[in-house]
């Protein structure tokens, strides 16, 4: 399958007692690692052509080749890095404390590292008036920069990887990483490992779901909903009338597919494997499932650690420091530099406090507005014309109020890009890295708050809140919204299913369109300028000696680089943060959504291949960045998995009827009482039913006349609703606090043993594999003899 990532270990390996000369001697590169694009400026005294050429200067003060070719009204500058700036490169890694052990250090270091010394350099030259490339683009000087693809191994990766009838096929990681750096073939890496582990959760969510379709129609709780003659309190104000439970006959039905026992025991396996599996009727059966899955599958992290570890061993990466290699671009880019010293403020972390608590409040208030659209949209659509939208108000405003919230999260993500860049600013970290991490813990946490604020109020206060007959709670005098007498479970599938369908279908189509379609309207002008170029190529390699390529055969290359679409910093984020989010859908409130895996690994599936050809045929080429983690990443993926286990312990304890059902059955069933002869559920929806007396002033009061009249023009004296309350004085019964007694210590019990669960797996399951620490005591080892051969050499 696309999971065979594992078995390119045996490829990768290098000789641990290799005696190569570490610097040597380097031939000359005939290839352009980077592209400047600029505007062609005729007047040599306009502003834009001095500064243009100013920079240029100062690239090639910094011993940077440039070469120029003019092409219709642009100017491109190709960029190469010199052998003297890779040679210190090179030094600079063997004295360094992190980073002495790595590829880089033999031979001519890969294009990889060529383009992201470049690229550091481009982003760390000022011209005489302090302006960086940064500030030139913004002022039109310059156009665009990218750095170039190399043909011939890019043609491998569409070949090996970059199609889509490689759906089926593993993942050339080792090529990625080559050609991409380690940064994004650790992205591929932790897709694949992903994708792969929702097999199991996937399989589990599909059978939770065909549990539930088994017992469709012979569930006795069903029956009693469909067979009711109980005559429910009006739904809304004014228009709504009372109602038989009979009349949600189908909705219950569907609320039994995701509110049953396998629900519950697909939670806690769920919980288990983000960071075991329950089942059916026989709560023996549940608790062996559970312990089963907890000793195989595990913790996702903790094996996902051991497969990184396999992987950035092999690349010699292992002990990488971002930050430090960075100070070694410093002192390329300018020898005189000084570093960036660590600084803390109190004062600019309060600014900073405060200011994401009050975008966390803006975030809430706007899941809130969601809440108000949905109690003035129920009502409303009950007083319309329509028939089907007066019978089925409160889904519709549900559906309504989910298209909404998508809605409001495309726009946000904008907003919290945004905001996060701005506070990043006001923190002023030392290191590009030390900014990467703020930046996406700040934009996470937002993106969190504005995808999940709507589902914890429709997962934990939907229907707990709206009060009674006779004291309604209200917001500008419209009612909230109350939970389906079956449970308040399929408001938030139908919530979850729609953002999450929605989310992933249309950013696929936009992400992978939006390239594809400037891709297609650029090809004329790359086909005319290949025509062209082949009369020079013959013309060049007629001697069949490879030579370096004319200026026509560079200009065919950069133009195909340059209308490609562009990338950036966030082209990666992107992919992690969209797929970060959708680990938490797969793992957070997933009770609610047992479907919801089997969903995520269809997506990712396709994901992969996506996002290959997007990256090697539409995109220009992303930076190389080498690293040894996917950063912090990880941090958030830790925080995910506890989230999940106190998420989905309050959703069985709190969300689902599991606790109450189980109070019924051992305490008020018929069972209890050790009768055999009738089902152990019989009467449960009968039990979670209060009666409200209309003769009560304060329950007449909430209702008009006309609201208490049936269809077939009967008055009613009470009518029924969802709460245990005493008939009399409506006072909370004995039975409700019991049942809130067991779901506080059932929630308790819960995240207790899957918190133990999880760090007896951590624990049982070492990060690094012993062979990973064998081959570094190797490497060392080898390292060591290579310094002691040379020294005494020397």
């Amino acid at each position: 399958m696309f999971f065979k990532e594992n078995m390119e270990l045996g490829d990768i390996r290098k000789d641990f007692h290799s005696t190569e000369p570490l610097l040597t001697s380097m031939p000359t590169c005939t290839t352009f690692d980077y592209v400047l694009v600029g505007y062609k400026v005729s007047d040599v005294t306009d502003q834009k052509a001095l500064k243009q050429n100013a920079f240029i200067q100062q690239l090639e003060k910094k011993k940077i080749t440039v070469t120029r070719i003019v092409y219709d009204d642009k100017m491109f500058f190709g960029l190469r890095a010199s052998n003297d700036m890779l040679q210190d490169y090179q030094y600079l890694l063997k004295v360094s404390d992190s980073c002495n052990w790595c590829g880089d250090l033999r031979g001519r270091p890969p294009q990889t590292t060529r383009i992201r010394i470049i690229h550091f350099i481009l982003h760390h030259t000022y011209i005489s008036n302090g302006e960086n490339l940064k500030e030139l683009l913004t002022k039109d000087v310059f156009e665009t920069m990218f750095c170039l693809h190399e043909k011939e191994t890019r043609t491998k990766l569409k070949k090996k990887w970059a199609r889509w009838s490689a759906v089926c096929k593993g993942q050339p990681i080792t090529d990625i990483q080559g050609y991409f750096g380690e940064k994004v073939a650790l992205y591929y890496l932790w897709l694949g490992w992903y994708t792969k582990l929702l097999i199991p959760a996937a399989a589990v969510g599909v059978v939770v779901f065909l549990y539930g379709l088994a017992f469709f129609n012979t569930n006795p709780l069903i029956k009693e909903v469909c067979q009711s003659s109980i005559i429910m309190c009006p739904r809304c104000d004014k228009r709504c009338t009372v109602w038989q439970l009979s009349e949600t006959c189908t909705y219950a039905k569907v609320s039994h597919l995701f509110d049953n026992e396998g629900t519950v025991a697909f939670a806690m396996f769920m919980a288990i494997w983000g960071e075991c599996l329950m089942n059916g009727d026989n709560y023996m059966f549940i608790m062996f499932n559970w312990l089963h899955l907890c000793l195989t599958a595990t913790l996702f992290l903790e094996l996902w650690k051991r497969t990184r570890s396999r992987h950035v061993s092999q690349w010699k990466v292992y002990d990488w420091s971002e930050d430090e290699e960075e100070l070694i671009m410093e002192i390329l880019n300018d020898p005189n530099c000084m570093p960036k010293k660590f600084r803390h403020s109190y004062l600019r972390s309060t600014v900073v406090l405060i200011l994401v608590t009050l975008m966390l409040m803006l975030i809430i208030l706007l899941a809130q507005a969601l809440v108000v659209f949905r109690v003035v949209a129920a009502p409303l659509m009950s007083e319309g014309n329509w028939e089907f939208m007066r019978d089925h108000a409160n889904t519709v405003a549900i559906m309504f109020g989910a298209v909404l919230h998508y809605l409001t999260i495309q726009i946000m993500t904008r907003v919290n890009r945004w905001v996060s860049l701005k506070l990043c600013d006001i923190e002023k970290t030392n290191s590009f890295a030390a900014t990467e991490r703020s930046f996406t813990v700040k934009m996470f946490t937002f993106q969190f708050f504005t995808l999940f604020s709507s589902l914890f109020y429709v997962a934990f206060f939907l229907g707990r809140i709206n009060g009674r007959p006779g004291d309604y709670a209200r917001i500008a005098g419209w009612r909230l919204e109350e939970c389906h007498p079956s449970g308040c479970l399929t408001d938030l599938f139908i919530q979850m299913a729609i953002i999450m369908l929605l989310k992933q279908t249309l950013n696929n189509i936009f992400e992978f369109s939006v390239p594809w379609v400037k891709t297609r309207l650029s090809r004329s002008t790359a086909k005319r300028l290949q025509r062209k170029c082949g009369q020079c190529y013959r013309k060049a390699f007629r001697d069949g000696q490879r030579a370096e390529p004319c200026d026509i055969c560079n200009l065919q290359d950069w133009v195909s680089n340059y209308h490609l679409d562009n990338t950036d910093f966030f082209s990666l984020f992107n992919e992690f943060l969209e797929m970060v989010v959708q680990f938490s859908f797969t793992t957070i409130f997933v009770a609610a959504f047992p479907l919801a895996p089997l969903l995520a690994l269809i997506n990712n599936i396709f994901e992969i291949r996506l996002d290959a050809i997007k990256m090697v045929r539409l995109e220009r080429r992303i930076v190389p960045r080498k690293t040894n983690d996917i950063g912090v990443w990880t941090k958030v993926l830790e925080v995910i998995g506890v989230l999940a286990v106190i998420a989905n312990g309050l959703v069985i304890g709190v969300s689902s009827d599991f606790i109450p059902r189980l109070v019924y059955r051992y305490r008020y069933g018929p069972c209890a009482n050790g009768s055999s002869l009738t089902h152990c559920m019989q009467g449960y929806i009968n039990d979670t039913l209060s009666t409200a007396v209309v003769s009560h002033v304060a329950v007449r009061n909430d209702f008009l006349p006309n609201q208490l009249i049936t269809d077939k023009g009967f008055n009613v004296t009470q009518c029924s609703y969802r709460d245990y309350r005493s008939d009399e004085d409506y006072t909370l019964t004995a039975q409700f606090w019991l049942v809130l007694a067991v779901r506080f210590a059932f929630v308790i019990l819960f995240e207790h043993v899957v918190v133990v669960c999880k760090f007896i797996a951590a624990w049982f399951v070492p990060d690094n594999p012993l062979q990973v620490k064998n081959d570094r005591l190797l490497d060392k080892m080898a390292r060591l003899k290579h310094e002691l051969e040379a020294l005494r050499i020397g």
